[in-house]
């Protein structure tokens, strides 16, 4: 099991004619070698199509902590007493240096692979950057977030600015010449949130933002990873679960290579062996990977509001305690589940909320189109082939950006960022 949940991290979320037309690349002359949505969701771009980067040791970084809730340090269960303050890291140049801040996506921690990669990416080409973990994600829930309660996208942006000015504030001695912002999958969606925020309260005057894999309807997109754990595997029955039938190709894949590594790399190689996941084997990892998440994030939500749906209000918990039970109930909570019992009389109650449909308004990008219409300084990189797009997203995309949405043939849900082709894209953007 250790293993695939390490595997389960690494995977760490029509068409309409506008005045200003998308930079549609076509698949031919973008080079991009998978076009299957799920392999490339899995197992990304082939390691000699990569960028070039920095190693680790070449990287001037630390992490660091910032205290945005002192009230947690009383409030928190015994368990989560490495959370109550927020970590972040901070990688920085020599000197003066435009500032990048990343967003990770779906319950990723700052130090998650992908958060990790485009780290590397900016910092090589001379920018500081600042690693910041979800709102989903578990540390942030417990040390940043207000209401311990992600889901609502214009709170979840108010936490994520305060964590920014505190990592601002905490830092007076860095040279910085401007700030730039950008995020992949949910962080993309926070990231737009974010940017609209900035315009009134203008502590960071971001000069460029740039959003990647963003859900449009984050209802949709949620609902579409959801259901790919639904799916009907062949092999798959009363004796054999979907765990045994991935681990079993796994441990047959590694006995022929001789050793035990899985990274983004293997990934990729097994896809190309005999031992290589069907599409809906690959569907079911994809959307289990997305189950675990969300788990994390009802239970959580629970245990840090005491609401007494996965752990009774009067259960002692300390650092001892078993939390499997706990998960294996969170786990079946689907993120429906989790609207319906937490989010929604979260937002009625704060905000005097209303139906489904309009909280699903007021955190997709829906609720942003005229300001994102209006504001230059933001683009989209997407592809064509996302499992979180639905019908519609794209033709949404198209509208509201117009030129500055940059749609690629292939790629899946974010597998094409370490691509060379997107990776020099994204510096230019940048770059300006």
């Amino acid at each position: 099991m250790p293993s695939l949940a390490r595997l389960a991290a690494l995977l760490g979320g029509l068409v309409f004619c506008a005045s200003a037309m998308a930079a549609d690349v076509d698949a031919e002359s973008y080079g991009y070698p998978l076009a299957n949505p799920f392999e490339a969701t899995i197992a990304t771009t082939p390691p000699e199509l990569r960028p070039e980067l920095p190693a680790d040791g070449d990287i001037r970084q630390s992490d660091y902590s910032v205290r945005l809730r002192p009230d947690r340090e009383f409030e928190l269960l015994d368990n989560f007493w490495p959370v109550t303050k927020l970590r972040y890291r901070l990688a920085q140049q020599n000197g003066r240096a435009p500032l990048i801040f990343i967003i990770s996506g779906t319950g990723a921690h700052y130090a998650s692979g992908t958060t990790e990669y485009l780290k590397k990416l900016f910092y090589g080409a001379g920018f500081h950057v600042v690693q910041l973990s979800s709102p989903t994600s578990y540390d942030f829930m417990a040390a940043a977030s207000r209401s311990a309660t992600p889901g609502y996208s214009p709170d979840d942006a108010d936490d994520l600015y305060r964590a920014m000015q505190a990592v601002r504030a905490q830092h007076p001695k860095l040279e910085v010449s401007e700030f730039l912002l950008t995020g992949y999958s949910l962080g993309a969606l926070h990231a737009a949130f974010v940017s609209q925020l900035d315009e009134t309260r203008r502590a960071f005057d971001f000069k460029r933002v740039l959003l990647l894999n963003p859900p449009v309807n984050l209802y949709t997109s949620i609902s579409n990873l959801d259901k790919l754990v639904q799916t009907k595997v062949q092999g798959i029955d009363n004796s054999t679960n979907f765990y045994d039938l991935v681990l079993g190709k796994l441990t047959r894949y590694f006995n022929d290579k001789g050793y035990l590594d899985i990274n983004e790399a293997m990934l990729y190689d097994f896809q190309q062996s005999k031992e290589k996941l069907s599409n809906e084997q690959m569907a079911m990892l994809i959307g289990t990977s997305f189950r675990f998440s969300s788990a994390d994030i009802v239970f959580t939500s629970d245990l840090l509001n005491r609401r007494g749906l996965i752990t009774p209000r009067d259960y002692h918990i300390t650092e001892s305690t078993s939390l499997t039970p706990f998960f294996q109930m969170a786990l079946r909570c689907d993120f429906d589940c989790y609207i319906a019992e937490q989010l929604m009389p979260m937002w009625r109650a704060r905000y005097d909320g209303g139906s489904l449909n309009q909280l699903i308004e007021k955190s997709s990008l829906y609720a942003l189109e005229d300001y994102l219409k209006g504001s230059d300084k933001i683009a989209v990189m997407h592809n064509a082939d996302d499992l979180i797009l639905g019908q519609g997203d794209i033709g949404f995309l198209r509208s509201t950006f117009g030129e500055r949405l940059t749609l690629y043939p292939r790629g899946g849900h974010c597998g094409n960022l370490n691509y060379r082709v997107n990776a020099d894209a994204m510096l230019e953007f940048f770059r300006g």
